[in-house]
Formats: structure tokens, C-alpha cells, sequence
């Protein structure tokens, strides 16, 4: 429920924060907001985590999470797509 409820927020700031911005530059901002969710929502599991090796699998996660977010915001920053060919 949680998730849900900070993924709704970040949307919803997203869009209002992307009324002076192209498509793609929404649409990256979208890509690294959710990543991020999704990346704190894992640190949070980690924080709950019962053994050591779970929290820091979790915490890998989220680092990947968040690298992985960045990488396909640039891309579509870049006008590249998934495959790494010109969107435009």
C-alpha cells in the first residue's frame, strides 16, 4: 500500500513539475522518479530485512535500481531508445 500511495505522489509531482518541459525530458523525469521508488522501497525491505544477507541483496537491488533508472533517463534524454537507436 505504501508503494502504491509514494508511486501515486511521485506521478502526480511529477506532472506538475513537468508543465515547462519537452516530452522526453517528462518522460525521463518519470523514468528516474519511479526507479527511485521502487529503489527506496527496497532499502526499506532491507531495513526489515531478518539476516544479513537479505538486507544486503536488497540494498544491491535498490543501488542497481537506481543506476538502471539513470541509464534509461539519459537514454531517452539522448533521444535513444531501449536499443540504442535514434528515437527521433
Amino acid at each position: 500500500m505504501k508503494l502504491t500511495t509514494t508511486l501515486a505522489i511521485a506521478l502526480g509531482v511529477g506532472a506538475l513539475a513537468a508543465c515547462n518541459q519537452s516530452p522526453q525530458e517528462q518522460v525521463a523525469d518519470n523514468i528516474e522518479a519511479n526507479a527511485e521508488n521502487v529503489a527506496d522501497a527496497l532499502e526499506e525491505n532491507a531495513d526489515n530485512a531478518t539476516t544479513e544477507a537479505a538486507e544486503e541483496n536488497l540494498e544491491n537491488a535498490a543501488d542497481a535500481t537506481r543506476e538502471a533508472g539513470e541509464e534509461n533517463a539519459d537514454a531517452v534524454r539522448e533521444g535513444a531508445d531501449a536499443d540504442g537507436n535514434s528515437a527521433n
